[in-house]
């Protein structure tokens, strides 16, 4: 097989398939990019067995097809010492990639035993817009958790109802859901990893096909076909959280919010805002005689004082997704979850109890 590629195109593939790799374990097929040239189209694969990524590409010459596997990792790192125009050659069982008097040689694996990708066919489709699920991926991001013992909270719950679909994560500290006005056929859910979640939100700009079964998540476009593992667990019942009514209802300005909120975090992420009638006063909590405090002129409508501890981060995450020059504070008890707003888009907050 031998082939050649302008470097930005190679370079950019590789870096997408990057993510894909298995980076422990270099003996291991799933840590080789798969690439195969046949019929005017070079199809470029990696996988780590839970998640995966082809991309195909009309926009590379082939001068003898063909097919190899070669080290992601390697592969990528040669390119980048690279200029212009590389040639990607095969010789006795090694990949030579090559530039004028710049040679360098990877060992390759039999490329029949890449593992095999999950296909669509019989599968059923997920009718949703492309823009709004990636946008509401985006939203709920922050909120997933990581390293949780509870498997399905590392992951994002696509909640399918007749008339909405709703797209939740949780850290357990947090909850943020956001709805998707949709008509669907079927109600049903399915659990998404997190590592899934981001990488579809690089991957994916416009429309999109959407497949599923009781193992995987398919999605694909044009030039690109990702399919992900899916969580297998019971996800927490979400709707139980959200608070059904609140007493406080404030609409805050989101650009002032921020500034104030940024001017008292360099002392400490979690803060007190002291709602009164007239203003919000944004403090610093700490336990030595360091002090931060900022106050925001603002008719809150309030007739007593109301003290809400919180982490900084969470309200940063949800007003970095507002849409709006401003967004709804809804409060109970400083003790009890309060919610913030912004249309569609809901994060439901733990406040720090002193």
């Amino acid at each position: 097989m031998k082939i050649r590629v302008t470097k930005p195109l190679i370079e950019s593939i590789l870096i997408n398939l990057q993510p894909f790799l298995e980076k422990k374990d270099a003996s291991q097929i799933t840590s080789h990019i798969y690439f195969k040239a046949q019929n005017d189209s070079c199809t470029i694969k990696a996988t780590d067995g839970e998640i995966g990524l082809v991309i195909k590409s009309n926009n590379i010459i082939i001068e003898e097809e063909g097919a190899f596997t070669a080290n992601g990792k390697n592969l990528l790192d040669y390119i980048r010492m690279l200029n212009d125009e590389i040639i990607l050659e095969v010789v006795e069982n090694n990949l030579i990639i090559k530039q004028n008097r710049t040679k360098y040689k990877l060992p390759t694996f039999n490329f029949n035993n890449f593992p095999t990708f999950p296909v669509i066919e019989d599968k059923p489709k997920i009718f949703l817009d492309s823009i709004n699920l990636i946008q509401g991926f985006r939203k709920i991001s922050s909120a997933i958790d990581n390293n949780n013992p509870k498997f399905e909270l590392n992951g994002a719950l696509l909640d399918i109802k007749s008339t909405s679909t709703m797209l939740v994560g949780t850290d357990t500290r947090r909850l943020a859901v956001d709805t998707i006005e949709s008509q669907n056929e079927f109600e049903f859910s399915l659990i998404i990893p997190k590592k899934a979640i981001l990488e579809i939100q690089k991957l994916f700009i416009d429309k999109i096909d959407i497949y599923y079964d009781d193992t995987n998540l398919i999605i694909q476009n044009e030039n690109h076909y990702f399919f992900t593992r899916l969580i297998n667990g019971n996800y927490p019942d979400y709707q139980r959280i959200i608070p059904n009514e609140s007493k406080i209802s404030i609409k805050l300005p989101k650009k002032e919010i921020i500034d104030s909120i940024k001017k008292v975090t360099p002392v400490s992420q979690e803060i007190k805002l002291t709602f009164s009638e007239n203003e919000i006063t944004f403090e610093a909590l700490t336990t030595d005689n360091k002090e931060a405090k900022d106050q925001l002129v603002l008719n809150t409508g309030l007739n007593s004082n109301f003290e809400l501890n919180v982490n900084s981060k969470y309200l940063l995450d949800f007003i970095a997704q507002v849409e709006e020059n401003e967004f709804e504070l809804l409060l109970n008890e400083p003790t009890l979850p309060f919610v913030l707003k912004d249309k569609n888009f809901i994060t439901v907050i733990m406040p720090i109890i002193a």
